[in-house]
């Protein structure tokens, strides 16, 4: 083909990204999936969103429903409905505080919940990373980390963890007495 030609093919096209290899389609395409699986090996009571907030009360019972919508990365309207609509189904309790704020925790239903979906979701990321091997199932995690770390606060709802908790500095010599 003669460079004129080209030239003229190459000005006409949108974009210079392929949308195959767009990263955002393929970050959509991803979620489409990855919500599909949940669905499939979970059925429909519960859906992702209000998977991680029930895990998430397991992990740390009692959260406030202000510090819950941080530690999963979502914005605090969001989370009080669907706080409501895990206390009406049976899965948590919400209970007033202070200055409006609720705390909530999960019932044994909640934690009967997550004991039955524990299997299906390790069977749903076993299918995720189906046909990768280990190295390359890790290697993409780690991305998908980094990623979401360089751009957390792009998003509507930043993700804020819990502070971690560090074991204290032993200084050389210090506790040497004990160990004998």
């Amino acid at each position: 083909m003669d460079v004129l030609f080209m030239a003229t093919i190459e000005a006409n096209r949108p974009h210079a990204i392929d949308l195959y290899d767009d990263a955002g389609h393929l970050i959509r395409r991803a979620h489409q999936i990855a919500v599909a699986l949940f669905l499939e090996k979970m059925g429909r009571d519960v859906t992702p969103v209000q998977y991680a907030v029930l895990r998430m009360l397991h992990e740390s019972p009692g959260l406030d429903q202000v510090t819950l919508a941080q530690r999963v990365a979502l914005d605090t309207s969001t989370t009080a409905e669907l706080a409501a609509r895990l206390e009406a189904k049976g899965w948590i309790v919400r209970e007033m505080l202070a200055r409006r704020q609720r705390r909530l925790s999960l019932t044994t239903e909640g934690e009967a919940l997550l004991m039955k979906l524990a299997p299906s979701i390790e069977s749903m990321q076993e299918g995720l990373f189906e046909g990768m091997e280990d190295a390359e199932a890790s290697e993409l995690i780690r991305l998908l980390r980094k990623f979401v770390d360089l751009n957390n606060e792009q998003s509507r709802a930043p993700l804020r963890r819990a502070p971690m908790c560090r074991a204290p500095v032993r200084r050389q010599g210090e506790g040497a007495e004990q160990a004998g």
